[in-house]
């Protein structure tokens, strides 16, 4: 497996909180997208770490191919 498996043509939208820790999952294999459930073992994909700085709702990239992960940036518009 060479590219991320698309996991939805749009972002996920979650509530984070200040000075938590959340693993996207960066192989869209994961059944609890957009974290991580160990799915990429066997694989070259690792969960990305995203350590929120204030409470907030936060845009994770679905599509598994912004090019600021593991936040969206877009880039599902161009698929």
């Amino acid at each position: 497996m060479n590219e991320p498996v698309m996991a939805q043509r749009s972002p996920y939208f979650v509530d984070v909180v200040a000075g938590e820790s959340y693993w996207w999952c960066a192989c869209g294999k994961s059944k609890s997208q957009p974290f991580c459930d160990g799915s990429h073992k066997g694989t070259a994909f690792t969960p990305v770490e995203y350590k929120a700085e204030k409470d907030g709702r936060i845009a994770f990239c679905g599509c598994k191919r912004s090019a600021e992960k593991p936040l969206c940036d877009g880039t599902h518009t161009k698929l």
